[in-house]
């Protein structure tokens, strides 16, 4: 049994365990657990991952839910999700087309995913998530951006009154868009998961980090997307240092551990 289940989730508030890059566990007081872009290889060469062993044994965990915000290899792992489906063969899915197709490719049971889209929402057992754009599909042609390969989602998932915005692998000039800004917005998250990098152009800079978790109006903030992949990698402090005085307050949850967190 993975500690993450023995986790205490008092009412009112949301158990989180970071696995590392954009993989985050999610508990409801109620006990059920969502796995967010699940991402556990057990090939893990030195030159490519920061970490050569693997942060989970899929089998160790009971996941009641996966949320999938895109069908990249680090968020759409058919490998991780395999052992997963094996080890807990009533789990269920909910991700964007490409994501739920290459499932279903791959064999898994259709009857259990659900495919979203931004606009909708899906019911998790007494959790809800609300979907949103990362990346916008027409691209951002002002911005020289052009459309994404595949539908890059976001999720603000209602946990009790705890809600938890996910961001997804944003597009880079995020934070300068009310029409990406306003849809989470409107949904009111308390915290949320940031993907961003300091130099490689594909997501927020810090300081455009910064600017999307105030102008969303988060209480707290955890950087994501790091601390897998050698030529990803990043310094949380960093990115904390950007964030404005008074708020959002920098949340940096340690490697492979878990937190309760209540608004």
């Amino acid at each position: 049994m993975h500690p993450f289940e023995d986790l205490r989730v008092p009412a009112g508030s949301v158990g989180i365990h970071w696995f590392g890059q954009s993989s985050f566990g999610l508990k409801h007081p109620d006990g059920t657990v969502i796995q967010v872009d699940p991402y556990y290889p057990r090939e893990r060469p030195a030159d490519r991952f920061v970490h050569t062993r693997p942060p989970l044994d899929e089998g160790t965990l009971k996941t009641d839910y996966v949320l999938l915000t895109h069908n990249h290899g680090d968020h759409t792992c058919l490998e991780s999700l395999e052992r997963l489906s094996a080890a807990f063969p009533d789990v269920r899915y909910v991700g964007p087309i490409e994501s739920i197709n290459a499932l279903t490719e791959a064999g898994f049971d259709s009857g259990r995913m659900t495919v979203v889209t931004a606009g909708d929402s899906a019911e998790m057992g007494s959790s809800k998530a609300h979907t949103v754009w990362a990346k916008p599909p027409e691209g951002l042609p002002d911005d020289g951006i052009a459309p994404p390969d595949v539908q890059h989602l976001g999720y603000v998932v209602e946990i009790g009154p705890v809600r938890v915005y996910i961001s997804g692998d944003p597009v880079n000039t995020f934070g300068n868009h009310e029409s990406l800004l306003g849809p989470v917005r409107n949904l009111r998250p308390h915290i949320g998961f940031l993907t961003n990098h300091p130099n490689e152009g594909e997501f927020p800079f810090f300081d455009g980090s910064a600017r999307i978790a105030a102008s969303l109006g988060l209480k707290t903030v955890v950087p994501a997307h790091y601390a897998c992949f050698v030529a990803r990698d990043y310094d949380p402090r960093e990115w904390a240092a950007h964030l404005p005085a008074g708020g959002p307050e920098p949340l940096i949850i340690p490697y492979n551990q878990s937190t309760v967190y209540s608004p």
